[in-house]
């Protein structure tokens, strides 16, 4: 699977160990950056890896910032991205199982890399439960309604 990652200056060290524990699960990842600490606009890197989700050109989006939520507000802002904050497993499961999320954000100010890496195998390897199971079809598919009806699609 291909994997957009983008991360801000408190969540890149975070998001360097996530990278590499996704290419040693056979994962290829497109990594945005940024690629230091320096203050940075987190902006400048979840917007281009959000619209490679977005676009099709990665399969997921994984972004590391302070506390997750400025990462999903970008992210929630591009057509067919569905966003979620998980920082425990139980929480990344649900948004993947229930909701289909394709993003996962992660606060690198909030956990630590030992509980970041468990959110990240659970979000990876938990299936969404509307291809067996109506009511989360039902429930995303209004959500993806809303998505189509009030975030104008990418120009090709």
């Amino acid at each position: 699977m291909k994997i957009a990652m983008a991360n801000d200056h408190a969540g890149f060290a975070l998001k360097t160990e996530i990278a590499g524990w996704l290419r040693e699960h056979g994962h290829e990842v497109l990594d945005i950056g940024t690629f230091d600490e320096q203050a940075c606009d987190l902006p400048d890197f979840v917007y281009p890896a959000a619209l490679a989700v977005a676009r099709g050109e990665a399969d997921r989006g994984i972004f590391v910032d302070g506390v997750g939520y400025g990462s999903a507000m970008i992210a929630n802002k591009l057509p067919g991205v569905f966003a979620a904050v998980a920082q425990d497993p139980f929480c990344a499961g649900l948004a993947r199982s229930h909701s289909d999320s394709n993003v996962l954000c992660i606060g690198g100010k909030i956990i630590g890399s030992a509980l970041a890496l468990e959110v990240v195998k659970t979000w990876m390897s938990t299936e969404y439960l509307g291809t067996t199971e109506e009511k989360y079809a039902r429930r995303v598919g209004k959500v993806a309604e809303i998505d189509a009806r009030h975030i104008p699609r990418l120009e090709e």
